[in-house]
């Protein structure tokens, strides 16, 4: 066991943590350089196309050390978009020591400090990596400076690096021999494991991710987990080496996986203890904090009699993604469906992305919104994410909306421009510090909804790729907030309903009411699309039928002949409006969510 080391890579997005860990891999012998490829860790397609990690990976690497002896280096490669924070925390509770890596151009950002937190709250080593010293723009003094005076390790600590050159990657391994300690655990005592991860495979059930803190298990032994109590017979164990490999047994401090025929996927929880069923023990480990959702938007598929697919495959897709929360939900327009709770509009986009290639669902999703909290005339409080549980608004004594505290980093001749950005997405309390020459950190309070939508796309325009946010919440403050409809042809199409603030209601209105102008399809009737807030209308746009000629036929005559025929058309078109059903296409909810800047 003193040979093992459990370590995970972070850093902020792009600083290299996937080239870093492809490095590793290529210099352990663990692939032959025909059979390599860049993103090795990452193996969803939507991973490689965005070039962004969003599954934390694990791999057991071999090493044998300058001293001699051979080390089994267990890695996990984690996500640097805020979205995925939870990975990361997921992947720390397995480990022993990170690295914390930082680009020599860039140098330190947003997410590399909160991570750094995050890595100090489960006490872990800190290994500070400077990477990508090929650069030209490389500034290592300054960096170290920042190492320094903002992260506040030692900057005599720091490895440097260049993950795409390969310069540095043996410093790199022998740190993690040395500085990272061994796993502590004894193999004699009953079995202990945390769940870090799991996926659904469809010939052998599901194959759990897990970190053994003491104890061991192998082919045969009857498992049991903590939070069900259910109970199932080990089929295989084994570890990662970029495939699955088989192994005799897992003892305390591995990381590895568990195959036990589990097709009962809801008794399979991130964060659960497995133990053994004839020796368990007393207290489970503690697991990670709750995931808290902040942005809430329901999938309905597109087909009524695809809803039990959909229910199966959101189950075995949760397995994979502990993050995802839903709850069934039903809409007038749409149909029945599941309201479901997101870290994010990437993470929103990411389901909705999966779902669709892994699952081959057909989904529509409905306009993204927060966690509301309205106190009611009669002294109750009700938190509301569904814009069709919106209270009455006569009932309503006080109304209010999530704040974050949202933490930018930038050049400062970017400063002026995210100030203006910032105001117009009603933000106020700010704060400013100066982090060094021409580096600024600015603080802003703003309502969550208003960064929902377009907030970090604007972000990245103005600061030309070069700022780094990051945000938390912090609590709930009152605001004037509406319930804005949507009408079409007069009827209220429920899935477009959206709770705004009261100053920005008109312009959601007028949005939404010409995307769906040039997404809905003309019919032989006139459709009127309107935006109201209760009785009152604040938008509009129409849509103008498709008209026939009916007077071509009509040579000469009286003028009354034409009339006669022309009011006959209007009789008819009227009648069709009154029957006539107008279908809103996929598109259309899409496009509504778009911001006006897209």
């Amino acid at each position: 066991m003193k040979n093992i080391r459990n370590f995970s890579i972070i850093a902020h997005i792009d600083h290299g943590k996937s080239t870093l860990a492809d490095r590793l891999i290529q210099h352990t012998g663990m692939i032959e350089d025909r059979n390599f490829r860049d993103q090795i860790l990452d193996n969803m397609d939507i991973e490689r196309e965005r070039g962004i990690t969003i599954k934390s990976q694990a791999v057991t690497l071999p090493y044998r050390a300058r001293d001699g002896q051979d080390y089994v280096l267990n890695l996990i490669d984690t996500p640097g978009h805020v979205d995925f924070t939870y990975e990361v925390s997921r992947s720390l509770a397995s480990c022993e020591g990170v690295l914390l890596l930082i680009d020599a151009s860039q140098g330190v950002q947003a997410q590399t400090i909160a991570n750094l937190y995050l890595a100090m709250e489960h006490n872990l080593a800190v290994i500070p990596v400077i990477n990508k010293i090929d650069l030209l723009t490389a500034d290592v003094d300054r960096v170290l400076e920042q190492i320094d005076g903002e992260l506040g390790l030692d900057p005599f600590s720091h490895i440097k690096c260049s993950a795409k050159q390969g310069i540095g990657i043996e410093d790199v391994l022998e740190a993690i021999v040395e500085r990272v300690p061994p796993p502590t655990g004894d193999p004699g005592k009953p079995l202990s494991a945390l769940i870090f991860d799991a996926q659904y495979d469809s010939f052998r059930g599901t194959v759990i991710h897990c970190r053994i803190f003491d104890g061991a298990v192998k082919p045969g032994d009857i498992i049991r987990f903590m939070s069900t109590g259910s109970t199932y017979k080990v089929e295989e164990v084994g570890r990662f080496a970029l495939a699955r490999v088989k192994k005799d047994t897992l003892s305390a401090g591995e990381v590895g996986y568990i195959i036990a025929g589990v097709k009962t996927v809801s008794d399979v929880r991130i964060g659960d203890t497995i133990t053994g069923d004839d020796r368990p023990v007393e207290n489970p480990l503690p697991g990670f904090k709750e995931i808290k959702p902040v942005v809430f938007s329901s999938i309905y598929p597109i087909s009524s009699e695809d809803y039990e697919d959909l229910a199966v495959a959101l189950e075995k897709y949760k397995l994979n993604d502990a993050a995802l929360v839903y709850t069934k939900d039903s809409s007038a327009a749409l149909g029945l469906g599941f309201r479901c709770g997101f870290l994010g509009l990437l993470h929103l986009e990411i389901v909705q992305e999966r779902l669709e290639r892994e699952f081959d669902q057909s989904i529509i999703l409905s306009v993204p919104s927060v966690r509301y909290r309205f106190t009611l005339k009669d002294g109750s409080v009700v938190y509301v994410d569904n814009p069709s549980n919106y209270p009455d608004p006569a009932s309503i004594e006080k109304a209010e909306e999530p704040f974050i505290r949202a933490t930018m980093i930038m050049p400062e001749k970017y400063l002026g421009a995210v100030m203006k950005l910032c105001t117009e997405k009603r933000g106020a309390n700010s704060t400013m510090n100066y982090l060094g020459p021409g580096r600024v950190e600015l603080v802003y309070e703003m309502p969550l909804a208003e960064v929902l939508f377009d907030f970090y796309d604007r972000f990245k325009t103005v600061t030309q790729g070069y700022g780094s946010f990051d945000y938390d919440l912090i609590d709930y403050r009152e605001g004037k907030l509406v319930l804005l409809d949507i009408l079409v042809n007069g009827e209220k199409v429920d899935a477009l309903s959206q709770i705004v603030h009261r100053d920005n209601a008109r312009q959601r209105g007028v949005h939404a009411c010409e995307k769906l102008k040039e997404e809905i399809p003309r019919q032989q009737f006139k459709i009127a699309i309107q935006g109201a807030i209760g009785g009152e209308i604040i938008s509009r746009s129409t849509i103008n039928p498709f008209r026939k000629d009916v007077t071509a036929k009509c040579y000469g005559g009286d003028i009354t002949r034409k009339r006669k025929l022309l009011e006959k058309q209007k009789k008819g078109k009227k009648r069709m409006k009154m029957v006539g059903t107008v279908s809103i296409p996929q598109s259309a909810f899409l496009a509504v969510l778009q911001s006006d800047n897209d």
